[in-house]
């Protein structure tokens, strides 16, 4: 879902990161208020002053999504959920969780806290717009509140809606969790009730670029593409996480392993290892002693002519912890470590010593066989 993500600050022990997508979502509000929702309510005011109220109306967005999100957090942390942290990005904000909550009580209060969130927020700003009226606060503060109580309101009967990943989504979710006790069947259903949904955000986008409403067009469209390949995603990441669940990398492991000697001219270790089996990453051994890895990367920072002369243990690095898995660790932690860090396979290490490797293919030709059996 993310690409390059910027780590900004910690509140309550949860660690809040911008998505570089949020920088365009930044420009387009901040655009769109001071060229559209601010001079349209707020007449006969600077340029300048249209600007800034758009700036101080984007940032207090912001400010909205992150409590949103935490609310979420605080929640899934009382039920004892790992959360990596909050995120936004050019869709808005996710509180991203490790685990499924542990019951449908907790999915239910977890998702409907959001909403509530939105809703206090924007009665708070839209009270402080009412008393600022009253009081004298100046336009533009005053406009910026209103901003603030409209689009908390939308954001709160949009989440509300009953199509997964949506907050109304979950709720579904967690109410036939408890009706049929199967969190599969539950997310099945109500994944592809969102999946629908954003079918008619799309079809909302292209009925109104055709009606000239081009940014408007646009926006449902984009929307929709998320919310239907989001509620797609999250029925299969579910369906993966139960398939691994209380399998251990040993399963998967093979221990007829392809591994180098450190004493390797690195010519060989491209001709006959890097060229030949496709793989970007070697063990490296010496007498049988797993002594780092080497890499593709580490072979480019060689000059060419080099490679007959310099050997294998001149380049060597240790093996980080996103290359190694031990051999009891949980299958699911593999292939989150292997998303994470982009290897296709991991090297099994236990005491020091190489017992194996595990491989994203072969962990995928086991679940691919197990949702062909158990696909309902």
């Amino acid at each position: 879902m993310f690409g390059k993500r910027i780590a900004l600050f910690k509140l309550l022990g949860f660690e809040v990161r911008l998505d570089l997508s949020w920088f365009i979502l930044a420009i387009l509000i901040t655009w769109s208020l001071a060229k559209g929702f601010f001079p349209l309510y707020f007449k006969d005011l600077p340029d300048s002053t249209y600007w800034l109220m758009g700036v101080a109306g984007t940032l207090g967005l912001f400010i909205s999504i992150v409590l949103h999100e935490l609310s979420h957090s605080l929640v899934a942390r009382r039920y004892g959920i790992p959360m990596k942290g909050i995120t936004l990005f050019i869709f808005g904000g996710v509180a991203e969780m490790d685990e499924e909550p542990p019951s449908p009580k907790a999915e239910f209060l977890m998702a409907v806290v959001g909403p509530v969130a939105s809703i206090v927020i924007a009665l708070l700003s839209y009270q402080i717009h009412i008393l600022g009226k009253q009081y004298g606060l100046s336009v533009p503060v005053n406009g910026i509140f209103l901003y603030l109580g409209f689009i908390n309101l939308a954001l709160a009967i949009f989440n509300l809606l009953p199509g997964y990943p949506l907050d109304g989504g979950r709720m579904l979710r967690s109410a036939l969790w408890y009706w049929k006790k199967n969190i599969r069947w539950a997310t099945r259903i109500s994944s592809q009730i969102g999946a629908a949904f954003g079918l008619g955000l799309i079809l909302l986008g292209v009925v109104s670029f055709i009606l000239g409403n081009f940014i408007g067009g646009i926006w449902w469209v984009l929307i929709g593409f998320f919310l239907r390949n989001a509620a797609q995603i999250s029925y299969q990441q579910l369906f993966i996480r139960k398939a691994l669940e209380g399998e251990h990398v040993r399963r998967f492991m093979k221990t007829d392993l392809i591994t180098v000697s450190d004493s390797m001219p690195i010519n060989e270790l491209v001709e006959n290892y890097f060229y030949k089996h496709h793989f970007k990453m070697y063990p490296v051994l010496d007498n049988s002693k797993l002594i780092g890895c080497v890499t593709t990367h580490m072979v480019k920072g060689i000059p060419k002519e080099d490679w007959k002369i310099r050997k294998v243990g001149e380049i060597v690095s240790p093996c980080s912890d996103d290359n190694s898995v031990r051999a009891d660790a949980d299958a699911m932690d593999a292939l989150s470590k292997m998303y994470r860090s982009g290897n296709s396979r991991l090297l099994v290490v236990e005491d020091g010593k190489l017992v194996g490797i595990i491989t994203l293919k072969d962990m995928m030709k086991f679940l691919s066989i197990k949702m062909d059996i158990e696909k309902n």
